[in-house]
């Protein structure tokens, strides 16, 4: 039978969130539970907190669990904007044993990627041809890209160098508060970003999320390339959507 609920964690560098999803309108069910992020943000810390969000929903299934990392079979490989003790962590094997889980009940993604998943899922049909590229901006940039709608997993376009700086440093939200920038000086910034990706990867649709998303009206419309620019229609929902469907499918990379 298949899932109608499930239940997703998205990890970020400034806050922990989850919720418990329905899987078949791609939605929230109640209220997302968010706990700051711990500093130091260490693999022990972050299931600490994973474990509290998911005692207080009162869930005891499958659980999906997105980091800002590259996944692999359930290993983090990189550590964007956490703690790099995450590098070479089982992250699979850490949650499922703070969780009370078996291993194939947790399902590791990258951010990016889940919130990809789920715009393909439950979004903007237009997404689910040609090559499509989601953009997460938030304290740093993920990336997911698909082909007809088939996720190429863990591409790290967020740290492509543009104009000899780290995309992500330049043009992440986080810098645009953290420098004081309006909207209209931080779109120049992101469409500068988006110009440099789509000259390489050719894509036929971008789509931006993250939390800056809430107010894409303010930016959005500044940006000026060729390819069609939509805004994520999850919002800064989309990584817990994705990572709950991932987690009831055994969907994992």
């Amino acid at each position: 039978m298949t899932a109608t609920r499930g239940f997703g964690i998205d990890i970020g560098g400034s806050g922990i969130k989850g919720a418990l999803v329905d899987l078949e309108r791609g939605e929230l069910i109640g209220d997302r539970h968010r706990i700051d992020t711990p500093q130091p943000s260490t693999p022990d810390a972050v299931a600490d907190v994973v474990a509290e969000i998911v005692r207080t929903a009162g869930w005891d299934g499958p659980v999906g669990v997105t980091l800002p990392a590259v996944v692999k079979k359930g290993v983090a490989h990189t550590a964007a904007n956490i703690d790099h003790k995450w590098i070479g962590t089982d992250a699979d094997g850490l949650f499922a044993d703070r969780l009370g889980l078996g291993s194939g009940d947790v399902a590791m993604l990258n951010d990016a990627d889940a919130a990809g998943m789920a715009e393909i899922r439950f979004g903007d049909p237009a997404a689910r041809t040609g090559v499509t590229a989601l953009l997460t901006f938030g304290t740093g940039i993920g990336s997911a890209v698909f082909h007809d709608g088939k996720l190429v997993p863990n591409t790290e376009f967020g740290h492509l160098e543009v104009d000899g700086h780290d995309a992500e440093k330049r043009a992440a939200a986080s810098v645009k508060d953290n420098e004081g920038l309006s909207y209209p000086q931080w779109a120049k910034r992101v469409h500068r970003y988006l110009s440099v990706l789509e000259n390489l990867i050719w894509p036929d649709l971008f789509i931006v999320g993250g939390g800056v998303s809430k107010k894409s009206e303010k930016w959005v419309p500044l940006l000026d390339i060729r390819t069609p620019v939509l805004v994520a229609s999850l919002q800064n929902n989309a990584g817990i959507v994705g990572a709950a469907a991932a987690a009831a499918e055994g969907i994992e990379h």
